[in-house]
C-alpha cells in the first residue's frame, strides 16, 4: 500500500505527464472552420505556415528581380547579387550535370522553384512554424506533382513506347508497373519521415526540458534536424525528380 507522501508524489508525476502530454502536441492544428458543400473544412496550422513561406520566397523573388533589373553590368556585383547569381549558377548547373545540356536549362525553374519550396518548408522550424513538410498531405502533393512531370515527359518523348515498356519481360509487368506506381509513395514517404521525426524529436525537447535550457541547448538540434537534415531531403527530393524524369526521356545528348 501507498503512504500518502507516496501517493501524492505518485499523483504529482502522472499530473506533470498529463501536463506535458498536453503540451508536446504533434498534429495539424484547426483554427478557422468552414462549410463547403456539406463538408467541414479547416484553416491548420500547415496552411498558415505554407502561405508564410509562399510570402517569403515571393518577396524575395520581387527583391532580386527589381535588384537585377537596377543592376550595372560594368560595376562590381553586391553581396545581394552575388547570393543571387550563386542561387541560380548552383540551379543551373545541378540539373545540367544530371539530366544533360539538351534538357537540364529547361527545368531549372521547376527544380529552383521546388528546392527553394521544400528547402524553406524544412527550416521553417527554426522560426517557430510546423514545418509544411511535416504533413503528409504535403509531401504527397510534391511527389504527385513529380509523377505527373514524370510522365509527361514520358510520353511525350518515348511515345507508346513508354507504356510498352512496363511489359519487357511481361512476366515482370506486375512488378514494373508497381515500381512506377511506388515512385511518389517512397519519395513522399522519405521526405514526410524525415522531416516529421525532427519534428517529433525537437517537440520533445522543448516539452521535456526546462524553460531555461530552450534558450541556448536545442540550438544545436535545430542545426542539425532543420538545416543539415532539411538541406539534404531538399537536395534528394529535387535529385530524385530530375533522376527519374531524365529516365523517362530516354535520350542521350
Amino acid at each position: 500500500m501507498l503512504t500518502g507522501a507516496a501517493f501524492l508524489s505518485q499523483g504529482a508525476a502522472v499530473s506533470g505527464l498529463m501536463r506535458a502530454d498536453e503540451d508536446l502536441n504533434l498534429g495539424v492544428n484547426g483554427f478557422l472552420k468552414y462549410e463547403i458543400q456539406g463538408q467541414t473544412v479547416y484553416l491548420t496550422t500547415t496552411h498558415i505556415s505554407i502561405l508564410i513561406i509562399m510570402a517569403m520566397i515571393l518577396v524575395f523573388a520581387i527583391i532580386a528581380n527589381r535588384a537585377i533589373k537596377k543592376a550595372d553590368p560594368t560595376k562590381e556585383p553586391g553581396t545581394f547579387m552575388n547570393i543571387v547569381e550563386l542561387l541560380v549558377e548552383s540551379i543551373d548547373k545541378l540539373t545540367v550535370s544530371n539530366m544533360g545540356a539538351k534538357y537540364g536549362p529547361r527545368f531549372s525553374n521547376y527544380i529552383g522553384a521546388l528546392f527553394m519550396f521544400i528547402f524553406c518548408s524544412n527550416i521553417s522550424g527554426i522560426l517557430g512554424l510546423r514545418p509544411p513538410t511535416a504533413d503528409y498531405s504535403v509531401t504527397l502533393a510534391l511527389a504527385l506533382m513529380t509523377f505527373v512531370i514524370i510522365h509527361f515527359n514520358g510520353f511525350k518523348h518515348q511515345k507508346l513506347k513508354h507504356v510498352t515498356d512496363l511489359f519487357h519481360p511481361l512476366l515482370l509487368t506486375p512488378i514494373n508497373i508497381i515500381g512506377e506506381f511506388a515512385v511518389p509513395v517512397s519519395m513522399s514517404l522519405r521526405l514526410f519521415g524525415n522531416i516529421m521525426s525532427g519534428t517529433v524529436m525537437m517537440t520533445l525537447v522543448y516539452g521535456l526540458i526546462p524553460r531555461v535550457l530552450t534558450l541556448v541547448w536545442p540550438s544545436v538540434l535545430h542545426a542539425y534536424f532543420d538545416l543539415f537534415s532539411g538541406a539534404i531531403q531538399s537536395y534528394v527530393f529535387c535529385m530524385l525528380t530530375m533522376v527519374f524524369t531524365k529516365n523517362a526521356i530516354a535520350e542521350e545528348d
